[in-house]
């Protein structure tokens, strides 16, 4: 597994160099400003599968475990817990001091309201399935919580990292329309403070988290739906930290003004960008189709041009380098004679002379969307529809707010075709993305893909412990996904975050910078802030 991390920090003579500065005594105060490209949808984890919801949830929940910083499985709301029946039962023992944001104790009738609110047919959740697997939960004692799977579930521990909800807030209540998806109760680091729609959402320090207090008084996510107005907020430094363009990093930040003030990060991102079809729509339901459009995209101009260098091709859904990416899968290399060749076997040629091909007299015309605020997806967006305009196909480029994106478009499969890209997760389940069960709206299976081959080696890969076997399954769905294309995988960009450099207790690794966000700090002498706003 590789891992590339750069910071650049800064320095006495405002020269960049590589390494990280801590600098300062830690102490408690200021308050964290994040931009945010979307708003969130909803503050209850299991009902969001937008990454702003989840990206603030993170520091109001726990689940019973987490990933460290290298990736291995530790406790979290469990301090310990105990594999029994040869990987089929797990008994979590909970910490004995956790409470609720509203001085309530945390035990393990909240873990089994949870799990009894996931699995329920009337949560709509595009997660249960994991839960789904449990043959019966139980709880033993007030801090004793136990599972047991009717066969070995691989994913089964690290799928505990399910958010914890309150049972004595939320029993009985309509999950789908509780005031807690808009004012949550959690038991992490921060608790919910205030929510303007579409402008920010504030949260600030919990005293009692069990951890102990986070240094910041709060921290606010600013709703900034462009990047170009995001980074003016962030040179007048109204904002701590950003996710940064290529272009911006390039470019724009190389200055002894921002090696001063602030520290740049680059590393491979976990997550992917894709083209998607709706496969419920023709002519997008014919593989021939997609492969044409595959060998229509030139994705090395795509990641020269867009991500001026700084990405890597996807050819699937797993990440280059790591143990579960398969690089013998079939690519599709910018050949424009090869798609034409494909569209003339699906029934497509420019009977008229327009330029555009026909099936039975009818322009192959899509509407490709995304979202709006990122410039990446837009500018690919660009570059894909004059490709396909070369072969005959018509593309008209739609860029939707967030919130509608998600709740109009991407739930209800209301699109020929995306730009969108999803989170690379450790565990190589692919279960909610790619089992046909999942192909229903409001899932993230947003192709529409079924196959049932598919579906077999992903029951037999979350089935066994034996890592050879798993990655023997894992590498065939690959295959099947590269000749099918449901998606065409397009790049997996790196991430290049920057941050204030007066923020202190940074510490990259391969889980990135944000992992241990409860220890960063500002120097008494450097705060900003005083109160949460």
């Amino acid at each position: 597994m590789s891992f590339f991390f750069l910071a650049c920090a800064k320095t006495n003579n405002n020269s960049p160099k590589k390494g990280v500065l801590w600098g300062g005594t830690p102490a408690y105060g200021d308050v964290f400003v994040e931009s945010s490209i979307g708003d969130a949808s909803n503050l209850i984890p299991m009902l969001a599968t937008d990454g702003a919801s989840h990206e603030v949830a993170a520091n109001i929940y726990n689940g019973l475990v987490k990933y460290d910083k290298n990736f291995k499985i530790i406790p979290d709301l469990a301090e310990s817990w105990e594999i029994k029946n040869d990987g089929k039962t797990i008994v979590f023992h909970l910490r004995k001091d956790v409470v609720w944001h509203d001085g309530q104790p945390f035990t393990a009738r909240d873990v089994m309201f949870t799990y009894k609110l996931i699995i329920d047919p009337k949560t709509p959740t595009a997660y249960a399935e994991k839960y789904k697997e449990v043959k019966s939960a139980r709880v033993i004692d007030d801090y004793t919580f136990e599972v047991v799977y009717d066969q070995p579930f691989a994913p089964g521990l690290i799928s505990w990292g399910l958010e914890m909800l309150p049972e004595h807030l939320l029993k009985g209540r309509d999950i789908a329309s509780t005031e807690l998806s808009r004012s949550p109760v959690g038991t992490g680091p921060y608790k919910f403070k205030s929510w303007k729609t579409g402008d920010r959402i504030v949260l600030e320090a919990f005293e009692r988290y069990f951890e102990g207090r986070p240094y910041f008084l709060g921290t606010v996510y600013r709703v900034i739906t462009d990047q170009s107005t995001q980074f003016m907020e962030l040179k007048a430094q109204n904002i701590d930290m950003m996710d940064l363009t290529p272009l911006q990093f390039i470019r724009q930040t190389d200055t002894p003004e921002f090696n001063n003030d602030y520290t740049k990060y680059k590393y491979l991102a976990d997550a992917y960008t894709y083209l998607g079809f709706n496969q419920r729509r023709p002519p997008f339901n014919d593989k021939k189709v997609r492969q044409a459009i595959a060998y229509a995209i030139d994705k090395n101009e795509i990641i020269k041009g867009v991500l001026m260098g700084l990405g890597m091709e996807a050819t699937g859904p797993y990440k280059p380098g790591t143990v579960w990416y398969n690089a013998g899968v079939k690519k599709y290399p910018y050949d424009p004679a090869k798609s034409a060749q494909l569209l003339r076997q699906a029934g497509y040629t420019d009977t008229n002379g327009d330029g555009i091909v026909e099936n039975n007299g009818k322009a192959f015309e899509i509407t490709l969307i995304t979202n709006q605020g990122n410039s990446l997806r837009e500018k690919a967006a660009q570059i894909i529809q004059q490709r396909l305009g070369k072969v005959g196909i018509k593309v008209n480029i739609r860029i939707i707010e967030w919130t509608s994106f998600i709740k109009e478009f991407v739930d209800r499969y209301n699109f020929d075709a995306i730009i969108l890209g999803f989170n690379i997760l450790q565990d190589p389940d692919c279960y909610a993305v790619w089992h046909s069960s999942q192909a229903v709206p409001g899932s993230l299976n947003l192709a529409s893909f079924k196959n049932d081959e598919v579906d077999r080696l992903i029951d037999t890969g979350r089935h066994t412990f034996d890592e050879g076997k798993r990655k023997a399954c894992y590498n065939r769905i690959q295959e099947i996904l590269a000749d099918e294309l449901p998606f065409v995988f397009l790049y997996v960009p790196y991430s290049l975050p920057i941050v204030s450099s007066r923020i202190k207790g940074i510490e990259p690794a391969p889980a990135g910078i944000s992992y241990n966000f409860i220890k960063w700090y500002v120097p008494r002498d450097m705060q900003k802030y005083q109160a949460v706003p």
